[in-house]
């Protein structure tokens, strides 16, 4: 019998914590299934995730730069990734069908653990993790949401999509959320993240939140932390995210705090 695959899909993809997360937890629910990482350039993402399913895939996991283009590849969407107009998670049917779905806004919401309601939130980026923060945010009831990008364009066409406010510079807020890739490699320091992200000079808001994950804190949540700030890293997003893709995929109750333990490395 062919064993059960799952797999996660980026480009690049060395870095990330989900294989070691989800093997841990298809072994504590006594499943024989395997997940692994599949590095895929762009141009090679649509013809290869079509051939996974022959290959024993029952789904898979997006992450940069594919969360657009799942969404394209996608036969049938759940309400929310097609409201979101981004895909993190695949399920590929028996019938050779793909359905898309998108559980980074729940997870966030899960990670974030309190209500949004009449926050001021700004969200920095606008790739797909952004589309999913900004919309989860608007559903949470939060007073106000503004998008702020490097590329003020791409903001400006997320904010006018998704019906919230474009930030032509970071403002004062309750929550910020970075969804960029700003602090992605190791070697970016705060001074240098605090620049890229045009918030250099000012004061972090009451709850900073970064997407971006690392062994130790980012350059951003070193920054909140010190003002005070409660923070929320990004591996808690992870995990919170890959249970609910988990219990998708497998109909099973994911056992997170064993996710948690393996995404840090304990």
């Amino acid at each position: 019998m062919t064993r059960t695959l799952l797999g996660v899909a980026g480009f690049p993809v060395a870095h990330t914590r989900s294989p070691a997360m989800h093997n841990v937890a298809l072994a504590e629910l006594g499943l024989d299934w395997l997940y692994v990482p599949l590095p895929l350039p762009p141009e090679r993402f649509e013809q290869t995730v079509r051939a996974l399913p022959a290959s024993g895939f029952r789904g898979l996991n997006v992450t940069v730069p594919h969360k657009l283009a799942a969404h394209l590849l996608a036969d049938v969407h759940t309400a929310p990734a097609a409201a979101i107009g981004a895909v993190n998670t695949l399920t590929f049917g028996s019938d050779g069908g793909i359905e898309g779905h998108n559980t980074d806004a729940g997870g966030f919401l899960d990670a974030l653990g309190f209500p949004v309601g009449g926050s001021r939130a700004l969200v920095l980026g606008a790739g797909g993790s952004a589309r999913a923060v900004v919309w989860a945010l608007r559903e949470a009831g939060a007073a106000e949401v503004s998008v702020w990008n490097r590329t003020p364009e791409r903001a400006a066409a997320l904010a006018r999509e998704l019906g919230v406010r474009h930030a032509e510079r970071p403002g004062p807020a309750d929550l910020l959320v970075n969804c960029s890739s700003v602090g992605l490699d190791p070697a970016t320091t705060e001074r240098e993240a605090l620049e890229a992200l045009a918030l250099a000079g000012s004061e972090p808001a009451a709850t900073v939140v970064d997407l971006v994950y690392a062994s130790g804190q980012t350059p951003l949540l070193r920054w909140a932390s010190r003002a005070g700030s409660r923070v929320v890293e990004g591996l808690e997003v992870l995990v919170a995210q890959g249970a609910r893709s988990l219990e998708g995929w497998t109909g099973r109750s994911p056992p997170v705090d064993a996710m948690r333990a393996a995404a840090k490395g304990r």
